[in-house]
This record gives C-alpha cells, sequence and structure tokens, in this order.
C-alpha cells in the first residue's frame, strides 16, 4: 500500500470513529473499565472495522490486537480527548499512526470539532489541510506559551500555558507553532496511541523531540512514555533542564 492509499484509509477510518457517535445518546462512562466511555467504544468499533477493511493490523487503544494481512500496524485512538467529549469541551481528535518494518511512516490526527485534518508522512514533511506546517521559531523558556499535562515542574517557568486534555491535537499545535512546545507534568506519561501520531508530525513539521526518562518512545506496545516535544533544539533544552 502506497502513501497515498495508505492516507486515505486512516482518514476514512477517523470519519467513521466521528460518524459513529452521531447516533449514540448516550457518551458516558460504561462501566466496564475506568476512564472508557460509550462514545470509546462506538468510535472504536467504527475505526477498527474501516482500517480491517483496508487489511492493516491494528493495535487500538479500547480493543487491542486486530490482525491483518499487511505487514504494517496503526496504532489507534478512536477518540483522543474522550473526557473533553463527554463534558462538551470542542477538543477531541482521532489519532492513528503506521508503523512499517522502518518505523512509523505515516501519522494522522483528525480534530473532530474544527474539521481539521494534519498528516505526516516519514522523510516528507506534515500538513493540516494539505498546507505545509512547521513550528514556531522561540527559544527562550521564558517567551514560551507552552502546552501541559499535569502540573509544572518547578524549574519550568514559560510565559504562559494551556492545558487541553488532548495531547495528538497539542502535538499538532507545536507542529504549527500555535503552541511553542507542549510537555508532561511531575508523574504524568502517555500512552503510544496518544503521542505518536502528533510525535511525527512535530518531527516531520521541524520540531524537536525528547523523552523525559530517556526511553524510545516509538514504540509498537501499550507501554507508557513520557514525550516532550519544542518548536526549537534551544527551547527543548531549556525544558529538559527545568524538568531535571
Amino acid at each position: 500500500m502506497d502513501d497515498v492509499a495508505l492516507l486515505e484509509a486512516l482518514f476514512e477510518a477517523s470519519v467513521a470513529a466521528r460518524a459513529a457517535l452521531d447516533g449514540l445518546e448516550d457518551w458516558g462512562p460504561n462501566g466496564e473499565r475506568p476512564g472508557q466511555y460509550r462514545l470509546d467504544v462506538a468510535a472504536d468499533a467504527a475505526a477498527v472495522a474501516a482500517l480491517s477493511k483496508s487489511g492493516i493490523p491494528i493495535l487500538s487503544e479500547e480493543s487491542g490486537r486486530t490482525d491483518g494481512p499487511l505487514p504494517l500496524l496503526a496504532v489507534l485512538d478512536p477518540i483522543d480527548g474522550s473526557t473533553n467529549a463527554y463534558r462538551g469541551i470542542p477538543m477531541y481528535s482521532t489519532s492513528i499512526c503506521v508503523f512499517d518494518a522502518d518505523g512509523p511512516r505515516v501519522g494522522t490526527v483528525v480534530n473532530h470539532c474544527s474539521g481539521q485534518r494534519y498528516h505526516a508522512i516519514r522523510g516528507s514533511g506534515a500538513w493540516r489541510d494539505g498546507v505545509v506546517i512547521a513550528p514556531s521559531k522561540c527559544d527562550s523558556l521564558s517567551d514560551s506559551v507552552i502546552g501541559l499535562s499535569g502540573v509544572l515542574h518547578g524549574g519550568l517557568e514559560p510565559w504562559q500555558y494551556r492545558t487541553f486534555g488532548c495531547a495528538s491535537l497539542e502535538f499538532c499545535a507545536v507542529a504549527e507553532g500555535s503552541l511553542d512546545a507542549y510537555v508532561l507534568g511531575q508523574g504524568v506519561s502517555l500512552r503510544p496511541w496518544d503521542y505518536l501520531a502528533g510525535l511525527l508530525i512535530c518531527v516531520e513539521a521541524g520540531a524537536s523531540v525528547s523523552e523525559l526518562d530517556g526511553h524510545d518512545p516509538w514504540i509498537r506496545s501499550d507501554s507508557p512514555r513520557r514525550p516532550i516535544a519544542a518548536g526549537t533544539h534551544d527551547l527543548l533544552q531549556a525544558i529538559l533542564a527545568g524538568a531535571g
């Protein structure tokens, strides 16, 4: 499957995930797993069905692994920011990153509130709605506006920060320069489906990325990681120094 066909499959799955919510009366907790909502389950079933038609094996936050004949793996978060969605906060997405034998190949993040579509292709760049994106040039922590999950480390003193509750879109905001960086507070970690697509979009847009504990963030399992991103290398280094 070439990159164009792969992107079409990922966007089709994202559209299916959102469409599954339209007829769903109760978006609330399903009582089966802490933090899981009925909207998550409905979106997952639709996205998995769409991806499975293309023969792509899947690792989903909601339903685990699904086999397929292609030598690929789609790491899927059918609804990232599901608490936002349930509470009516307009910040949630579908995030999908596809691996091949050489690592992360294609990533898509679809903002279901604005309709914006972000994607990246390894070695080729990153786009929002077909327009090339690039990060900000901010290199000073004291001048930066950063996205945050959790509570700020004591050594981090940005100009301002924002907490949106949707990691995939916050990484995309770094990639397009809306945020200067995205960081995780003490004790906060993410699962790969939360960040892989957004992190690939950051890398391909030209942002600098790292992992706070020194681990490889590009994994095909459900292990927790602590990825961060900044528009410039200098800002990333200032964040790492302050977080340490």
